[in-house]
Order: structure tokens, then C-alpha cells, then sequence
């Protein structure tokens, strides 16, 4: 059975005044102009445009600004942060490629799950934990950082979410450390339109600019291009990363991780739910690995036989999620096999999994480790 979805339509406003401009290194939005949310960079007609949204005399417009494709190198985006003041810049990728979906010998993990655009609560948890400094820069070393999906929806900074994690992938990579961001139901219903749960603050956006939410997410976006990219499973180490989890129906269609993906890539952006066969079907559907609840409840609970095939064909030891709030803490289930990561981080409870020679620890903001499993 296919999630039933709905898709809102943002109205469109005429009548707000723009900026444009040919500067290539966007580090003010506009003189004496607020940023209040961007950049969202779009393709087209052989250029590159850079949209912010900005308060000017308590008016809310738009700056653009426009550069040839060939500038792309120069480009440098200012993001906000939480805190009042302070930002980070961001250069655009060279390339965008499809991630690597299986990963071994890593040692080191920090997870996260079900930010929701609660940038502050993402930022502490990182700082924290020795996966960032106060400046943004990597300071994790080898380390991987695992984002198990919804990073998107419901908190009124989620822009600021994802250009973090863009910035943050090739900074890992270059002390050899890795930034794994595993879709979750949220991203796909971004960009398939669905916008049930978008913050007010995007629908408004949206008009301003002019732009339809699935514009800014689609193929001529960067954020749109760069989430194309991403995987819906991922092996690491001895763990496999799902949003929600992997259900009997997609144990019996037996397929890999690798497969799942290429299946399941194309459709990201899908608005007719109508898919060429049973197993993309499956995948997109309740029963899915971004939509799928039965490790922590409903009509049929998944068994300690479910999870143990799961963990056979898979070739793994451990299943981690998001997607299902089922306590405060980070949350271990089936004799430790099944591995809950979703808290209330808008509710204060922000915690990460920790896993470190061995050791599986939840973390919290103030740095706190505490021990689950050795």
C-alpha cells in the first residue's frame, strides 16, 4: 500500500521589489538588509542564481544575484546560524556524484536522526561532541558522521540544516573522516512537493521569490541536485542505516543495498506515486524503508525472526532508524539488535549515538557520555 500524500501549492505574491546584482561573493546579503533565510541557488540559462531572503526598513524582499556558470569556483554563500550574528560560508561542490552506499572498517560513528530544522539543537550536539568546532571546521577526525533522514520540516531553519551538512562532507573527507546523510520520508516529500509539515516561514519564502518549493528542491537547484545524490540504506561498518527501518515485505523481495538505492533514486522527486514494479512499489510505500513503524509498533510488530533475517541478508549486526519517537533517550530494542535514534530535539531531549572501539554510548549536548552497550 502506497503513503497517501497530499501536495499544497504555495501562492504566489506579485508586487515585492528585488535585488540583483553581479557580485560573486554573496558575504552581506544586501547593504543595511537583514537575512532572514537562503541562499537557495538555482540553474539556469547558463547561469548561476543565488536568492536571499532579507528585511530591509521592516519590509521582507528578495536579493538575487546572478553569475555565469564558469564563475561557479568563486562563489561563496553566507548561511546563518542560531545564534544571533554569527554565520558560515559555503563553496558550491565542483561535482556532485551518487553516494557510496556500503562502508567497512570504520571505527568511529556519530549518529544523528530527526533534526527537523532545529539548527541550534544540531549545532550543540556537534559542538559538543567533538564533531565541530565553534567555527564549523571538521574536527572529527576519521570519524563518520551518520544522519539517518528528516533533517527537513516542521523547524523554521531547515535551509541552514542542510547547507551545514553540504559544507561538512568535504571537510570530512579531507581528514579522512566521512558525512553519510541517509534520507528520510521528509526529504522525499520535499521534493515530490508534498509540504504538509514545511514551516510557514518556506511558504511565505516561496512566494516571495516566486518559486514553487519544488523549484528550489528540484533538478536546477543545488540543494535539489545534491539530495539526488543521496542513498535510502547505507551499510556502516557493522550497521545498517535506514530512516525507518526494513520491513518483511522488503526482507522478501531480497535485495541489496545497492539495489534498493538505484531502485529507489529516480523516484525521489515522483508526484504520481505510480512505479514500474513491485519491488519500487514496495519501497515507497508503508512498508518502506523511510516510511516503515513496525520495529516499535502497529497491527504487526515486526518479530525477533524479522529482525534476525534482516540482519542475515543485509550482512550486519545492528539496524539503526530514526523516523519513531518512542522515548527520551537514544533507545536499543531486541536484545540490542535494533537501534531507535529519534528524541524530541525540539522538546530539549537532543541526543546522539556514539559509537567509539566498540563502545555504544548516547551523548548529549553538554557532552555527556553515557554508556549502553560494550
Amino acid at each position: 500500500m502506497k503513503k497517501t500524500v497530499f501536495s499544497f501549492l504555495p501562492l504566489f505574491l506579485a508586487g515585492y521589489a528585488f535585488f540583483n546584482s553581479t557580485a560573486v561573493n554573496n558575504d552581506k546579503p544586501a547593504v543595511g538588509a537583514t537575512q532572514l533565510d537562503g541562499p537557495y541557488v538555482l540553474y539556469r540559462n547558463e547561469k548561476i542564481h543565488t536568492k536571499y531572503i532579507v528585511e530591509e526598513n521592516g519590509v521582507k524582499l528578495v536579493k538575487t544575484d546572478s553569475v555565469l556558470l564558469a564563475q561557479k569556483a568563486d562563489v561563496l554563500l553566507t548561511v546563518l546560524t542560531d545564534e544571533p550574528g554569527k554565520t558560515f560560508t559555503v563553496k558550491l561542490k565542483k561535482e556532485l556524484n551518487n553516494e557510496k552506499a556500503e562502508f567497512n572498517k570504520v571505527n568511529k560513528q556519530f549518529v544523528i536522526s530527526d533534526i527537523e530544522g532545529n539548527f541550534g539543537a544540531f549545532r550543540k550536539l556537534l559542538q559538543a561532541n567533538g564533531v565541530i568546532d565553534e567555527n564549523f571546521n571538521w574536527t572529527f577526525g576519521n570519524g563518520h558522521l551518520v544522519l539517518t533522514g528528516d533533517f527537513v520540516d516542521r523547524g523554521n531553519q531547515q535551509t541552514e540544516v542542510l547547507w551545514l551538512i553540504y559544507s561538512l562532507e568535504e571537510k570530512a573527507n579531507a581528514a579522512g573522516g566521512h558525512v553519510h546523510f541517509v534520507l528520510g520520508n521528509h526529504e522525499i516529500m520535499n521534493m515530490n512537493g508534498d509540504l504538509r509539515y514545511l514551516h510557514g516561514k518556506y511558504n511565505e519564502g516561496d512566494s516571495l521569490m516566486n518559486e514553487h518549493h519544488m523549484t528550489l528542491y528540484g533538478e536546477n537547484s543545488e540543494i535539489g541536485r545534491w539530495l539526488r545524490t543521496k542513498n535510502v540504506v547505507e551499510k556502516v561498518g557493522h550497521i545498517l542505516y535506514a530512516h525507518a527501518g526494513i520491513s518483511q515485505e522488503v526482507n522478501t523481495i531480497d535485495i541489496g543495498v545497492s539495489k534498493i538505492n538505484k531502485l529507489a533514486r529516480p523516484f525521489y522527486p515522483d508526484t504520481t506515486y505510480k512505479y514500474p514494479n513491485l519491488e519500487t512499489d514496495i519501497l515507497f510505500g508503508d512498508q518502506g524503508p523511510f516510511w516503515y513503524r513496525g520495529y516499535y509498533y502497529g497491527a504487526v510488530k515486526a518479530s525477533k525472526e524479522q529482525v534476525d533475517s534482516t540482519l542475515s541478508l543485509f550482512k550486519v549486526k545492528h539496524i539503526a532508524t530514526g523516523h519513531t519517537v518512542i522515548a527520551d533517550t537514544i533507545s536499543m530494542l531486541y536484545g540490542g539488535k535494533v537501534i531507535n535514534t529519534d528524541v524530541h530535539h525540539a522538546k530539549g531531549h537532543t541526543e546522539g549515538l556514539l559509537i567509539e572501539n566498540g563502545k555504544y554510548y548516547r551523548v548529549k549536548q553538554t557532552g555527556e557520555k553515557i554508556l549502553i552497550k560494550e
